[in-house]
């Protein structure tokens, strides 16, 4: 049994409905992607979808690689709560100190010689649905890392990989889609509903 909760992100969301059913369903973040994606929106348009999430959920800015003033734009117009991109991509960005970041940890590439207290784990190419190396993510996890664990977890499988990882948090994006890029309330609300048990069953 464990006593912490479980941090869950809904990522990638496009619409009004993908926000209303993260709020409704419990979930602890929801992710505005600002990378090529087809679930790539603009600054203005994660600000009008983020509203009614605002001070209830963490609102996240997903990127990778991003140019300064790509930064910029999403951190004046967005006014996102957390930052995540690659964990390299840090090194050369100036951030306001209140901003939280989360930091992207791949599976098959190097990662850095100082880990980060917290990190999202996940396969090589965001979005894809591709499920990363378990074993490895419970490795990182026991080095004393806060990890979020993502790529490929459904409604199906977020209790195995909350049984083997024993991961801070989740995070899903395609698992919970009826079409590209197309959030389902429905699914959402199974996959927190199931991590949500797996956890205090674990």
């Amino acid at each position: 049994m464990v006593d912490a909760p479980l941090w869950v992100k809904i990522c990638g969301s496009t619409t009004a409905v993908a926000v209303a059913a993260a709020i409704e369903a419990g979930a602890d973040a929801v992710g505005f992607v600002f990378a090529p994606s087809v679930r790539r929106i603009s600054p203005s348009q994660a600000t009008k979808l983020a509203a009614p999430a605002r001070g209830r959920l963490r609102c996240v800015a997903v990127m990778q690689h991003p140019q300064p003033d790509e930064v910029a734009e999403v951190l004046a117009e967005f006014r996102p709560d957390v930052l995540q991109t690659d964990a390299g991509d840090f090194a050369t960005l100036e951030l306001p100190a209140s901003l939280e970041r989360l930091p992207v940890l791949r599976a098959g590439q190097e990662f850095p010689s100082s880990m980060p207290r917290r990190a999202l784990f996940e396969g090589p190419v965001s979005g894809a649905g591709a499920v990363p190396d378990w074993a490895r993510a419970a490795v990182l996890r026991a080095q004393g890392i806060e990890l979020v664990l993502a790529g490929g977890l459904t409604a199906a499988n977020v209790g195995a990989a909350i049984r083997t990882v024993r991961p801070w948090g989740v995070d899903v994006s395609s698992g919970v889609e009826s079409a590209p890029g197309i959030k389902s309330a429905e699914m959402i609300t199974r996959f927190v509903a199931a991590a949500r048990v797996a956890r205090r069953e674990n």
